[in-house]
């Protein structure tokens, strides 16, 4: 015998309740093919690696394609410090401006999504979405502070129908509007290359 066929008998054995359980898993197994296959006189003199390995089971149906998962467009970032410097100096040009005045949350949805749409099809950069400070006072009903579109356009450029448009916005310069105003920039459009 060689000294590798040697180290291998030196192995561990089963135990007894190794042996068991290995007995119940092989009893409940069955072959793939209708050949039987020889089986050995009694597993415990076999070394663990000699047991008998029972084939994988083939799938009855064929794999299905996993389909990819819808990607998600990148989060909204804030604007860099350099660009809304650009901006407020007159060096980067303003691609269009709407004024959200006056309209219910409703309309003023509506037409800042429409805005955005027709506003990255023209192939503009940087936007200004006017929302208005709102009312210096409080609410009858509520204890928060006036100026709901301010509020809300924020949270409606985080939404996913407008992060497909928009790369990020931040508060514009208060010769622009201050806090009743935001710069928004948008997203280049598929395909669009020279933007």
């Amino acid at each position: 015998m060689s000294g590798t066929d040697e180290r291998r008998r030196r192995r561990r054995l089963l135990s007894a309740d190794e042996q068991a359980l290995w007995s119940t898993v092989t009893r409940a197994v069955k072959p793939l093919r209708s050949t039987p296959s020889p089986a050995p006189e009694s597993t415990s003199d076999l070394v663990p690696e000699q047991l008998p390995v029972a084939p994988r089971p083939v799938p009855s149906q064929p794999a299905r394609l996993a389909t990819p998962a819808p990607t998600k467009p990148p989060p909204v970032a804030r604007l860099e410090r350099r660009l809304k410097q650009r901006i407020a100096r007159g060096n980067e040009p303003i691609g269009g401006r709407i004024d959200l005045h006056g309209m219910t949350q409703a309309e003023a949805h509506r037409a800042l999504l429409s805005f955005l749409r027709g506003a990255q099809a023209s192939g503009a950069k940087v936007v200004l979405v006017i929302t208005g400070k709102g009312s210096r006072g409080t609410h009858r009903d509520t204890d928060r502070q006036g100026g709901v579109l301010r509020r809300q356009v924020p949270l409606w450029l985080a939404l996913p129908e407008c992060r497909e448009l928009v790369v990020g916005f931040e508060n514009a310069h208060v010769g622009h509007g201050g806090e009743g105003a935001l710069y928004v920039r948008l997203r280049r459009r598929r395909g669009d290359v020279n933007n």
